[in-house]
């Protein structure tokens, strides 16, 4: 078993391209001893974003805080509060987007393929 508080987890701000206010805690990945699934706390500050973006991993979100919305396939916005789950397939264009003046809070989970740690992804071909 493995138990781990979030604020034990320091937060790293994401520094990708296209990417802005954003910071991540990867509060389970396989540094832990986790063998296929990663567990990721995200945080958006007004105005934050990813980019618009793919890879070939699947994920789950759970929005815990806040309010904001994904840009789906066809550059669709699709509104997103605190208590919404959303499903992500992989090689899906996405981009999350906090819309509100507080933090958008998010739980996000993603499977670590073979020689990953579940902290990055792996780009669509």
């Amino acid at each position: 078993m493995i138990l781990k508080h979030s604020s034990d987890v320091s937060p790293e701000t994401m520094k990708k391209p296209g990417f802005n206010d954003m910071e991540a805690r990867f509060l389970l990945t396989s540094d832990d001893g986790c063998p296929r699934y990663a567990l990721r706390l995200m945080e958006f500050g007004p105005e934050g974003h990813t980019s618009y973006h793919c890879h070939k991993e699947e994920h789950e979100m759970f929005f815990l805080e806040g309010k904001g919305v994904v840009v789906g396939e066809e550059k669709k916005e699709v509104p997103v509060h605190a208590g919404d789950a959303l499903f992500i397939l992989p090689n899906e264009y996405h981009q999350v987007k906090n819309t509100g003046n507080d933090i958008l809070k998010m739980i996000c989970t993603v499977p670590i393929f073979p020689g990953q740690t579940g902290k990055g992804t792996t780009p669509c071909e």
